[in-house]
């Protein structure tokens, strides 16, 4: 008897695909399935790897004079006006291992692969350790702001009446400051006692976590309504467990998607302070602090624009990477915007 094609089993999905659908659900494989097909999050997903890749390397490409100070940026002299790329080095570090770019340039000079900037800070070394920095800045203050926003949303939003109006009167008139002027304020003021990475850490932190609280808040506000919260609260359920195990699950997910989209503003945010003077002590390997360095060469770039180029293109390519994984992920799992059906 003839069989038809349809009731043969599927040979266009193989048993692993099969396996990752039945651990996941079936939702939750389209989803993963319609991300890891979309052209742009693999471009995102490739450029994020591409600078993982250098971060975990960073030792080997730039290996630092001093172990315990890798992220100060080595200097070749206090020349003030910059020096191109591939030129050689006026003083030869002792701990600077040369191996790696003698194989680049088939040269046995030291050369600066990509020149130096105002100071003789070495750019290649600024660059390429700069992407921890930039790692660090823009996961740690992303996680602490959602931390804040979600404890100080899901309790204003929990609770309601006074303590909700409480809150969110703090939440507008934190609101109320220009983001970027109040975070050079609280830096320059923290920056009295000591510049280090933290100051602007802090100041970001303190005035980036208002919109996560919002977002969770109206979240919260249409989930604790439904009828699985009611039942909770009709057997004696603790009001922690019901927002931690119930309500949060069902209403974060917005949340962690703009926070994806937040991390990339944040590290423009922290160049942008440093760029201005009241972010990381002079010399500290920052793409901001590098741009900085160029600001009395910037109308000249026809000579000197190599000490913009590689920070500023480490920083657009660093941030289209977060905010293409961020859009791809909004449009993906995110149903009000068409992403799912």
């Amino acid at each position: 008897m003839a069989t038809s094609a349809d009731s043969l089993p599927s040979l266009a999905e193989p048993k692993k695909d099969n396996d990752l659908k039945r651990v996941l659900g079936d939702e939750n494989y389209k989803k993963l399935k319609k991300l890891v097909t979309n052209p742009l999050a693999v471009t995102g997903f490739f450029l994020l790897l591409f600078f993982i890749l250098v971060g975990i390397f960073a030792p080997e490409l730039a290996p630092p004079r001093d172990p315990n100070k890798p992220y100060n940026i080595p200097r070749d002299g206090f020349r003030a006006d910059p020096r191109p790329p591939m030129s050689e080095w006026n003083t030869r570090p002792p701990e600077y291992v040369p191996g790696w770019y003698t194989a680049v340039t088939g040269r046995t000079e030291w050369v600066h692969l990509f020149g130096t900037a105002s100071g003789q800070y070495d750019i290649w070394y600024g660059v390429v350790w700069g992407v921890r920095t930039a790692f660090f800045v823009g996961l740690f203050v992303t996680f602490a702001g959602l931390v804040m926003g979600l404890l100080v949303g899901s309790i204003s939003a929990f609770y309601g009446g006074t303590v909700d109006m409480v809150l969110m009167r703090i939440t507008d008139v934190f609101l109320a400051f220009p983001f970027l002027v109040a975070a050079m304020t609280i830096s320059a003021v923290f920056a009295k006692y000591g510049r280090s990475i933290w100051q602007p850490l802090i100041a970001i932190v303190i005035f980036g976590w208002m919109g996560y609280a919002r977002l969770v808040r109206g979240d919260i506000l249409a989930v604790r309504e439904r009828e699985f919260v009611t039942a909770s609260r009709v057997i004696g359920v603790n009001d922690f467990f019901i927002l931690l195990r119930h309500i949060l699950p069902n209403a974060i997910f917005p949340t962690v998607v703009v926070a994806s989209l937040e991390i990339g503003s944040v590290v423009i945010t922290f160049a942008a302070l440093s760029f201005l003077g009241v972010g990381v002590e002079p010399g500290y390997a920052d793409w901001g602090q590098l741009i900085s360095f160029a600001r009395n060469w910037i109308t000249n770039l026809d000579q000197y624009w190599y000490v913009v180029m590689f920070p500023g293109m480490a920083i657009v390519l660093f941030v289209m990477g977060w905010n293409l994984i961020g859009d791809a992920i909004r449009d993906v799992f995110d149903p009000r915007l068409g992403g799912t059906r």
